[in-house]
């Protein structure tokens, strides 16, 4: 074996120095609790990765409610639209009846108008008639009870007449 080797123990011997070295490395990493270090400094890290998994979790569940938030905000918004249009729908239906009732009453009014326009304007051409005629007749009258009176005698019962005439007649 080379462990019992002399010449691996003599001072001149670079291996020696080189195990005596990392011998020494080693006492004084143990010394200075380096390990001890190295295992804080890898629990902070684990740590600080554990409160990072925690807060994207957070996250992720906050994003998770806003978007069923968010959907529940849609959903609403379309069934107010929804909602709006049946209405505005129901309106113009309304207001398309009021407006067919309305032209209705003023087709109606302007018939009965224009009836009795017409009624009105048939009464006046036969009062018109009505007192041309009695106009003519009582010229008629006149001309015949004048043609009587120049060639003869005079009647009370004519003369009588002959003044109810006029206002029999209108």
């Amino acid at each position: 074996m080379e462990f019992f080797n002399p010449h691996l123990y003599d001072l001149a011997n670079a291996e020696l120095w080189v195990a005596v070295g990392l011998i020494l490395f080693f006492v004084i990493v143990v010394v200075a609790k380096v390990p001890a270090l190295v295992a804080k400094a890898l629990d902070t890290k684990a740590e600080a990765i554990k409160a990072n998994l925690d807060e994207a979790e957070r996250l992720r569940a906050e994003a998770q409610a806003m978007l069923a938030d968010l959907k529940a905000q849609r959903e609403q918004a379309e069934a107010q639209a929804k909602a709006m249009l049946e209405a505005a729908e129901q309106e113009a239906k309304r207001l398309e009846a009021e407006a067919e009732e309305k032209l209705a009453e003023s087709i109606a009014r302007r018939e009965a108008m224009a009836e009795r326009r017409i009624a009105q304007a048939e009464a006046q051409a036969a009062a018109e008639v009505k007192a041309a005629a009695a106009d003519r007749a009582v010229a008629a009258a006149e001309r015949i009870l004048a043609a009587r009176l120049a060639a003869g005698g005079e009647d009370p019962l004519v003369d009588q007449a002959v003044s109810q005439l006029a206002t029999r007649l209108n």
